[in-house]
Parts: structure tokens; C-alpha cells; sequence
């Protein structure tokens, strides 16, 4: 943003300031993993910790005679979660662990998304206050940062990869790579170029499954964000027109920001049940032998 006594930012430089993250370091064009979006791992992280508290309190109030309106949400939540699970991954032995996984995913990813519905300047603001730094930059939705949305993808390819093992053997698994979704052939040369086929195909859709797992959200939140900056600057345009046209964007602003996040507000829960069902999928595909 701009600095006290200094021209006010156009339209492109304050969605831009709005676009950079608080970093540890500076980007040089060059790819650098040791420079870490700061903001993005600490809204991760500390919301995680709150997604973790509020699960955590539903569990210690829980009773067994009338639910109050809580537990009975977080009881509706988890018969969700639950029920999708079995309907995916038929192992019940794995659901100990994969639906409270999935249940994990969902709250979490719909409390990163939420962060989307916070008043786009408000916490950079407090933020520049709170250092006297009108230049200093936040992004607080982490889940329109690339780098989030892909390591979540990530651990769930990791997990995938796991019960891959764990249901098949090392053995195998290493066979299905080289002989699905092809098969193989009795003819030793034939067989080997089957082989390589099926093993690169298995290659890309790995890699195919995680990327797109990843971008799908990533490309939802973020064009989330683009749309709420612009009705911002809607909002704050109405300073430099006329009395009679300001008003006018002030109203328009007011009714857009409304209307966009009550429609956001389905999005961001649709983002995260989609992510958490695709995990679902994706470790259930992990139990099936081709």
C-alpha cells in the first residue's frame, strides 16, 4: 500500500500488494525452496490448531443424552465423513485411520477457505499498523497459494503411496506398476515395452492426479480472492468520484460484497468436501488390485 504522503495506489498496484506474500526472503525469478511464504504457513498451521481445539472441545462435552446444538453439528459432520468413507474404502481396518484423515481434511481446508470471507484489508492493515510498515505485505488465505494447495496434495499422494504397501506388499505393488493398466505378454521383448508402458502410465497418473488435485482448489480460491479485491476497490473508489456517483459505488459495493460471499461461502464448502472426497477416492483406488 501506499505510504503515508504518497499518491494512493492505482487499481493494478493495490491488487498486486494484495497478491504478495510475507516472505522470509526475497524471489529472484529464479526457483528458490528456501524462500517460504510466512503468512501462508502461519494461518496454516495456527488454523489448524484451532480446527484441531474446536474438534477436540466437541469431544470433551460430548454426552450421551440430548445433544446440544454443537455436538450435534460436529455429530452431523462426522456421520458425513463417515458414511462417505464407507461407501469408498471398503477395508475397515483402514477406515480407523482414513476417515478421522478425511474428517481432518474437510474442517480444515473449509477453515483456510473461510479465511477468504475476512475484509480483504483488514488483517494487512493491522498487520502495517502493528509495524509501522505501510509497505509491508499479508496474504491471509492460504489456500490460494499454490504451495499449500500442493503439499496438501502431496501428503495425500504420500498417503496413497502408503497403502499402496501396506495392502499389496512391495512386491506386489512393484508388479501392478509394470502390468496394469495394459497387462503383459509371454513374449520377453513385448513384455519389457508393456512393462515401460504401464509404468509410465502409472508415472503420470500419479503425478496427473496430484497436480490437478491441487491446482483445482488452489485456482478456486484464488479467483475467489481476485473477486473480492475488486469489489474492495469498488468500495473505495467512491473517495475520488462526485458525491451523487460515489454513493452510488458505496451501495454497489456493499450489495456485490454481500451477494459474493454469500455465494462464496458454498463455494468454500464445496472446495473442501470435493478435496476430502477426492481423498477418499484416491486412497480407496490405493486398496483396489488391477
Amino acid at each position: 500500500m501506499a505510504a503515508e504522503g504518497h499518491d494512493a495506489p492505482t487499481a493494478g498496484e493495490y491488487i498486486v500488494h494484495h497478491l504478495h506474500h510475507l516472505q522470509n526472503g526475497h524471489q529472484t525469478g529464479v526457483v528458490d525452496f528456501s524462500v517460504l511464504n510466512m503468512d501462508s504457513l502461519f494461518f496454516t498451521g495456527l488454523i489448524g490448531f484451532l480446527g484441531c481445539f474446536v474438534l477436540w472441545l466437541a469431544a470433551r462435552k460430548a454426552t450421551s443424552g440430548v445433544p446440544g446444538r454443537f455436538q450435534a453439528a460436529v455429530e452431523i459432520l462426522i456421520e458425513m465423513v463417515d458414511s462417505q468413507a464407507k461407501g469408498i474404502v471398503h477395508n475397515a481396518n483402514s477406515r480407523k485411520l482414513v476417515a478421522p484423515l478425511a474428517l481432518v481434511v474437510f474442517v480444515w481446508i473449509f477453515l483456510l477457505n473461510a479465511m477468504d470471507l475476512l475484509p480483504v484489508d483488514l488483517l494487512p492493515w493491522l498487520w502495517q499498523s502493528a509495524l509501522g510498515d505501510h509497505e509491508a505485505k499479508l496474504r491471509v488465505v492460504p489456500t490460494a497459494d499454490l504451495s499449500i494447495t500442493m503439499g496438501l496434495s502431496l501428503g495425500v499422494l504420500i498417503t496413497c503411496l502408503v497403502y499402496n504397501v501396506k495392502m499389496k506388499g512391495v512386491g506386489g505393488w512393484a508388479h501392478e506398476l509394470v502390468t496394469a493398466p495394459f497387462g503383459t505378454s509371454k513374449n520377453p521383448v513385448l513384455a519389457a515395452l508393456l512393462g515401460l508402458i504401464n509404468f509410465l502410465m502409472q508415472m503420470i497418473e500419479f503425478t496427473a492426479k496430484t497436480v490437478s488435485h491441487g491446482m483445482r482448489l488452489f485456482g478456486n480460491m484464488y479467483a475467489g480472492e481476485l473477486i473480492f479485491l475488486l469489489i474492495a476497490l469498488m468500495g473505495g473508489a467512491f473517495v475520488a468520484t462526485g458525491p451523487i456517483t460515489g454513493s452510488l459505488l458505496f451501495v454497489g459495493h456493499l450489495i456485490a460484497g454481500f451477494v459474493w460471499a454469500a455465494f462464496h461461502l458454498i463455494i468454500i464448502t464445496l472446495q473442501a468436501f470435493v478435496f476430502m472426497m477426492l481423498t477418499l477416492v484416491y486412497i480407496g483406488q490405493a486398496h483396489d488390485a488391477h
